[in-house]
């Protein structure tokens, strides 16, 4: 299977079990085979906020939804959904990257699909 091909199924099997689009890219250049989900970029409209009194810790950060379309990150549903989709117990706000192997591919088309995954890929790099 190609990439096109797997980021082809992967987006029609989230778009079909959730009911909404979800943003499927394969990388350029040197991340060519590399392939990301994300929420698209009408529902990308969170950015992390500076707490006024200056930062102490990760935990002063807050999330807020108060970004034009495209300007910010996934938002907290988002996440959520897309953690359950694909069987994982969390989503990084700014989606999932899928490295490019077939192992990896073939991983994601399963859990997309709503399969326990037939094969599951290996960290091939450093």
């Amino acid at each position: 299977m190609d990439r096109t091909e797997t980021i082809k199924r992967i987006r029609k099997a989230l778009k079909d079990r959730s009911g909404k689009p979800w943003s499927v890219t394969g990388g350029r250049g040197t991340a060519y085979g590399w392939i990301t989900i994300d929420a698209p970029p009408a529902r990308c409209t969170w950015r992390w906020e500076d707490p006024v009194n200056g930062i102490k810790s990760d935990d002063d950060w807050r999330e807020v939804n108060d970004c034009a379309p495209g300007a910010g990150h996934m938002g907290p549903d988002d996440r959520k959904k897309l953690a359950g989709l694909l069987s994982l117990d969390k989503v990084h706000f700014q989606g999932v990257s899928i490295p490019a192997a077939s192992d990896y591919w073939q991983e994601y088309i399963d859990r997309a699909e709503g399969r326990k995954p037939t094969r599951i890929g290996e960290q091939y790099w450093d």
